[in-house]
Order: structure tokens, then C-alpha cells, then sequence
């Protein structure tokens, strides 16, 4: 089953690669007044024709990682003319810790125009807690910051040698485990230099793809609820750690997992801001969860900061998220969704004496630009999910790619008895939604036609299987919002004609009829669904959904949707993005537990039985405590 399951993928990943091969790159039809011309974008406004914002990032992460070279004393960094600032570094001492971190050394050295050096030598004697001068070889952990203190990336090399010194063959990024079955699972890792790869596990050996520094190697024929040690070779070196296996589907064996949103760059200085990524809490968010055993944890959106034009700058920021959580889910997986932060953009800035506006729109072209193609770049996500808005009935051209595709960014997958449906709520995403009726995009908060339907069908699928008793729906942004951002989301302070325009021309439904679509899907045709979990708005806090539930603004002149009964809306948008306070809504008076203080919601699974508890990762303390409706009434 295993073996069919990643072939199914290889082949979908095959038939996607081909489709996306045939994409013109000159543009699409989707858009609204936006051409193409030898590789810029344009855009005609007010008769002026204007050049795309395609500045050149600062900060990319190939600069950021300073192409380290061995030299007679240690290693050289490269980190660009006129970069100045200082350049932390320590050993990495692996099998000290189930976790490893790099443990820094005394001091930092400078970077001057660039260029800094860290002397291996000096790390000898009583500071050589890795044993460097008898192995001959080592692991260094390096982090760059600027003048100012700010932090701009954690790196690491391995080197071999006594002086002169030698880099060789590290994994960069990785090893995260991914797509956690009962069987096996997906390991991913990235090297800086291509050479020979394999994990071993389970008796067996499987081979990494030759040539590429990108590894995403499948794992199979393991039996369910083991711990299995596993070791990833690379060159002449090899990394040692463990997973567990997924229970049998339906097994009804106890077990937990959590979830958790926003954590972009926080305020407060250091670790809560590392270029992007508030890696502070996310390392104590992943930490606790470890230390109570989650199975997987779902996070569903605004990792970074994001907002960006070009997508080095976004890698950057990739990295560094994962940098944060990697040392954790080297042992179990973590789910990621798509939030409005991680938008990657076309950006347009008109000015006419005191008359000013600015557009943004999804990048192109949509198979190696667009936001959901560098963010399935960087994550290892189930193909299970749609393939894209192309053939919906607003699709201006059927016979071309007008539209990025679902693939890794919207998805389902399961674990025991609880299957979780990952939605994309800012998908073909246009930041400026004042001018959607101008350049057309999508819309922050709007799930499009075919995203529906594919997660109507998925609901219906799940209803349908008798291993699945409960089922939990995320997306970034609340259906129903209650602090920060109750002017957008699902409710835009109840203003239905809100939508996503296509080609010039705006969608037959709604912001709020569309929400009402999914409520019903979720709620009326389900027995199953029993919370759906979301972010965006930076708290915590727990929305009864309920018949009784006012759902509306006033004098809304639609049909409204009669609730068959109670589920919640669970957000959880505490990790680490900058709080919001709580505002005034129509369903305020369901809601309990709002708070903006740091939190991680745990989903305690007993059969039948889910008992939810949240605890705040920074002081340990009980947030909230709740048994999770679970009787479909």
C-alpha cells in the first residue's frame, strides 16, 4: 500500500511537472491591464504603462550562508562587499543531545566588507568538546548579524582536516521527517554540495537522487507504532536519529498532536526576530511538544514575514523558520499551510503629482515565482489536494496555466483515527484588494471554486471512512474573526461584496456567501468535522459555533444558513507574530479563553474522546482546557 502510495505521488508529480513545462511565461489571462515584456512585469494605469518594483533583495540566502571555504587556519566567509556586522560559531556536538544546537564559542569574530574568518585552531584543548583534533573533523553552527545586532541566519559546515582545513559534504537543511504513515514516511535533506545520499532504516537502505543537492527519499515497509532508529548518509558523513510510525488507520489508540499559527518576526529584540521568523517561541513551541509527545503538528500559515518581491529573499526566511524547528522534526513531522505573509509579489507603485496607489499581485511565471511554488519549494506536503483553478468557470482560457497550482499548499492527511484537511485561504493571493477590481487576484480570506469542491469531496470521502472518526479543518484566516483583523478574513465587518476578481471581472459569490458554503459543507453535510482551527489574528482564543450563533451583519440581505450543530473555531495565532487585542463582533458573546499572551494548543485523542489543552510555551502555564465536542450533535 505504501509503495503504491509513493508512486501515485511520483506520477502526479511527473504529470504536474509536464503541465507547468507548457506555462507562456509572458503573462496570463487572469490577470486585468498586466503585461509582459522580455521578462518584466507591467502595468497600464491612468495611461501610464509602469516597470514592476524588481529591486535586488539585500539579503539572500546564498549570500547569508557565506560560501565557507577551508583555509590554512579554519574556514573564510563571503558574506558580500559591504556587509559588515559579526559572525557568531560554535561546534555542533552531535549525540550530546537528542537536539542538537550549536554551544557558541567565547566570542564572535568581525565581519569586515564581507569577509570574516573563524580560526578552527582556537577552539582546541579545553574548548575541543567534539573531539576535532583526534577525528580530524567536525561540525560548526555559525549565526550572522549585522552592526545593529539583528540577526540575519543560522548556518552550518562541516570540515575535515587539521590545518589546512577542508569543507565537505553537510546537510544544510534537514533531516525532517515528512508525510508520516503507518508505513514509512518521506525524509527530506538538503546538502551543500551534491554527493552520494541514502537513509537507512528498518534493515533497509534507500538511495538519495544522484546529482542533487535536494533530497526527498521515501521510506517504506515499516510496521505501524515502532520506533525506528534511522541514520542518513551523505559523502563519508552520517547523521543518526529517530522516528515513530503512525498507528493503523482505525487502531483508536491514544495519542496527541497540536497546532499553532503566526510566527512571524515578533517584537522584543534577538532570537524573536531572525530575518523573518520569530525563532524564539518556535523553538520552545516545538520543544514542548516534543516533550509531551505530539505525533505531528499542524501550523497553518504566516511563518514569516514574508510580503516580498523576489524569492532569494524569500528563501532566506524559509530558512531560517526551518533552522528554528529542524532539530525537532528530525523525529516527527510538521504540517505547514499557507498564510497571507507568505506572499510573493508583482508590486507596482503609480505616483502622479499627489495622486498615489500601489498594486500587488501573485508573482509569475506561476511554476517557479508564484508564492505557492517557492513555498512547496521549501516543505514536503502530501499530493493529495487539487490541482489548480485552471477549468473553473471563471477560467478565461482553457487552454493555457492561468493560475498557480494547489500542489503541497492544499492537502489532507491522517493519523489514526483523525484525518486533518489543509485548506489555502490566500491562494493566487493579490495584497491589495482595493485594486483587485484593476489588476484581478485573490483575495485574502476567499476559498475559490475549486478549492470547494475538492474539499467537499473530501469531507464526503472521509465521512465515508470507517477508520476516521474526527476530522479538523484548518485555513489561515477565521471564518469568523475576533481581534486584528475582523476588518478582513471571512467577514470583512460583514461586507459580503467582497471577492476575487478574474480577469476584470468579479466572482459570483461573496466573501460571506462563500463562507456559508464551507460552513455548511463542514457543519450540515458532516458528522465528523469537529473544530476548525485557524490563525492570522495573533491570540488565542475558542469561538462556540452553535444554531443559536449570530453569524450575520445587520440587515444582511442573503440567505443565511441554519447551523444542523455546535462545532468550534479554534485560533491560534499566538507563536509569535506581534498581538492583537480583542474587538467587537455579532458571536462575541461565544467566545471564551481570548488571550494574546504565547500559546500551543494540544488535542489529546482517546478514541472517541478529545480532550483539548493549550499551554503557553514560554512560562508553562495552563491557557485553557476543554472536552472537544465529539457527538456530531
Amino acid at each position: 500500500m505504501m509503495n503504491k502510495f509513493f508512486l501515485l505521488c511520483a506520477i502526479v508529480c511527473i504529470a504536474l511537472s509536464g503541465v507547468y513545462a507548457q506555462q507562456n511565461h509572458t503573462g496570463t489571462s487572469s490577470h486585468s491591464n498586466i503585461s509582459f515584456s522580455t521578462g518584466r512585469a507591467f502595468l497600464d494605469y491612468k495611461g501610464q504603462r509602469i516597470l514592476e518594483d524588481n529591486t535586488a533583495p539585500a539579503h539572500s540566502l546564498a549570500r547569508m550562508t557565506g560560501n565557507p571555504k577551508g583555509t590554512a587556519e579554519g574556514i573564510a566567509f563571503d558574506f558580500g562587499a559591504r556587509f559588515n556586522g559579526k559572525l557568531y560559531f560554535g561546534f555542533i556536538p552531535y549525540g550530546d543531545s537528542k537536539y542538537p544546537h550549536p554551544v557558541y564559542f567565547r566570542g564572535p569574530v568581525n565581519i569586515t566588507d564581507g569577509k570574516a574568518t573563524v580560526r578552527i585552531a582556537s577552539m582546541a584543548g579545553k574548548y575541543d568538546m567534539v573531539d576535532w583534533q583526534k577525528r580530524e573533523k567536525g561540525t560548526l553552527g555559525y549565526r550572522v548579524t549585522d552592526d545593529s545586532g539583528q540577526m540575519y541566519y543560522d548556518g552550518i559546515v562541516q570540515f575535515k582536516g587539521k590545518g589546512p582545513f577542508e569543507i565537505v559534504p553537510t546537510i544544510v537543511d534537514g533531516p525532517t521527517v515528512n508525510c508520516l504513515t503507518e508505513q514509512g514516511a518521506i525524509i527530506s535533506f538538503t546538502t551543500n554540495m551534491p554527493t552520494a545520499t541514502a537513509v537507512q532504516i528498518g534493515g533497509r537502505s534507500f538511495p538519495g537522487q544522484e546529482g542533487s543537492t535536494r533530497q526527498e527519499i521515501a521510506v517504506s515497509g515499516l510496521s505501524a507504532a515502532t520506533e525506528y532508529p534511522y541514520t542518513v548518509r551523505y559523502g563519508d558523513e552520517e547523521l543518526s536519529f529517530s522516528l515513530r510510525t503512525a498507528h493503523k488507520p482505525g487502531a483508536r489508540k491514544p495519542f496527541s498532536f497540536t497546532y499553532a499559527s503566526d510566527s512571524r518576526a515578533g517584537q522584543g529584540g534577538g532570537e524573536r526576530n531572525m530575518w523573518g521568523a520569530n525563532h524564539y517561541i518556535m523553538k520552545k513551541i516545538m520543544a514542548l511538544g516534543q516533550m509531551k509527545q505530539s505525533r505531528f503538528m499542524q501550523f497553518t500559515g504566516d511563518l514569516i514575514n514574508g510580503y516580498l518581491v523576489n524569492k532569494d529573499n524569500m528563501h532566506l526566511q524559509y530558512a531560517n523558520w526551518k533552522r528554528a524547528v529542524q532539530p525537532f522534526t528530525h523525529y516527527a513531522p510538521l504540517y505547514a499551510g499557507m498564510g497571507n505573509h507568505e506572499a510573493l509579489m508583482h508590486q507596482f507603485v503609480y505616483r502622479s503629482g499627489t495622486d498615489s496607489a500601489v498594486f500587488r499581485i501573485n508573482r509569475m511565471p506561476y511554476d517557479t515565482e508564484s508564492a505557492e511554488a517557492v513555498f512547496a519549494a521549501n516543505f514536503v506536503n502530501p499530493l493529495n489536494g487539487p490541482g489548480s483553478e485552471d477549468g473553473a468557470e471563471y477560467d478565461p482560457n482553457p487552454n493555457r496555466m492561468d493560475f498557480p497550482s494547489y500542489k503541497e499548499n492544499v492537502f489532507y492527511y491522517t493519523y489514526d483515527n483523525v484525518a486533518v484537511i489543509v485548506l489555502n485561504s490566500n491562494y493566487w493571493y493579490a495584497p491589495t484588494t482595493a485594486q483587485l477590481h484593476h489588476t484581478s487576484g485573490g483575495m485574502h480570506g476567499y476559498i475559490m471554486d475549486n478549492q470547494l469542491k475538492w474539499m467537499t469531496e473530501t469531507v464526503a470521502m472521509l465521512e465515508r471512512n470507517k477508520s476516521i472518526d474526527h476530522v479538523f479543518v484548518t485555513a489561515h484566516t477565521p471564518f469568523f474573526p475576533n481581534g486584528g483583523h475582523v476588518h478582513d478574513d471571512m467577514w470583512y465587518n460583514g461586507n459580503n461584496a467582497m471577492r476575487p476578481y478574474v480577469a476584470g471581472l468579479p466572482l459570483d459569490k461573496g466573501i460571506i456567501e462563500r463562507r456559508d458554503q464551507l460552513l455548511d459543507v463542514l457543519v450540515n453535510r458532516s458528522k465528523k468535522v469537529r473544530a476548525i482551527l485557524t490563525g492570522d489574528e495573533h491570540n488565542y482564543n475558542r469561538l462556540l459555533l452553535t444554531p443559536q450563533t449570530n453569524l450575520y451583519p445587520e440587515n444582511y440581505d442573503k440567505p443565511k444558513i441554519s447551523l444542523s450543530r455546535t462545532i468550534y473555531q479554534i485560533n491560534n495565532g499566538a507563536a509569535g507574530a506581534p498581538y492583537y487585542a480583542q474587538e467587537q463582533t455579532p458571536w462575541t458573546p461565544f467566545v471564551s479563553g481570548f488571550t494574546t499572551q504565547h500559546a500551543l494548543v494540544f488535542f489529546h485523542v482517546k478514541g472517541k474522546k478529545i480532550q483539548v489543552e493549550v499551554i503557553n510555551p514560554d512560562t508553562l502555564e495552563e491557557v485553557d482546557m476543554f472536552p472537544l465536542i465529539t457527538s456530531g450533535k
